[in-house]
């Protein structure tokens, strides 16, 4: 297709930027930067539907992973301090199922820790329930409070123990005593545990959906 100045309608060849007889600018239109800016608009908008969570997916893969990890990470629960390590699987096992779903099947680190942060979400309330009810049904319905309040006991002695080793006084001791030994205090010594429980296992859902985002999901190179 032959080019002509709009002003004096000479011919210009393709690529100038100017009018050879009257140096009017031309406009230079190239089919190659528009397929790269095509090309970049495409990979802009996959990373923006990578850092959107499609959070009624994102549940479906959520719930039959954080709350079975929730009751096994109970306070009274064999698995004990691994829990926490568990949690943060779970959560990054919820993000590859989730991830796996998509098109292309990846999101980015910042989506996978708002995934792994309701998974700990979830997770840690069941936990905190679970523990709550074994402990309850201890005491009332199995009848094994004799032994749980041995146990305390125990821990209240060591403590003292402790305290007579670092040389505390005498008063005290007495005033921890009648607080650990108290229904109040003995609640509020189990609840700080559950809540640090809560916590530890928060951070390492959170930890675990970012590693899972990372390494689970594979993104598209641009262009591909």
């Amino acid at each position: 297709m032959e080019l002509t100045c709009s002003r004096c309608h000479e011919t210009v060849q393709d690529g100038y930027r100017y009018c050879p007889a009257c140096g009017l600018p031309q406009l230079v239109y190239s089919t190659e930067n528009s397929a790269g800016a095509g090309e970049r608009d495409r990979w802009n908008e996959a990373v923006r539907d990578a850092n959107t969570v499609d959070w009624r997916a994102a549940v479906r893969s959520i719930l039959p992973l954080a709350i079975p990890t929730g009751i096994l990470c109970s306070l009274l629960s064999p698995v004990g301090i691994f829990g926490v390590l568990l949690m943060g699987v779970a959560a990054a096992w919820a993000v590859a199922l989730y991830a796996r779903n998509l098109r292309p099947s990846w999101i980015t680190v910042g989506a996978g820790v708002r995934i792994g942060l309701v998974t700990g979400i979830v997770g840690g309330w069941t936990a905190a329930a679970a523990t709550g009810l074994s402990l309850y049904a201890m005491r009332f319905w199995l009848h094994k409070g004799d032994s749980f309040d041995g146990f305390w006991q125990s821990l209240v002695n060591q403590q003292q123990a402790h305290g007579i080793a670092a040389g505390a006084d005498a008063q005290t001791l007495a005033a921890i005593k009648a607080i650990m030994i108290s229904p109040e205090g003995r609640a509020g010594f189990v609840l700080v545990a559950i809540a640090l429980l809560v916590a530890m296992q928060l951070l390492f859902a959170i930890a675990g959906g970012a590693l899972g985002a990372r390494r689970l999901t594979r993104p598209p190179r641009p262009g591909n």
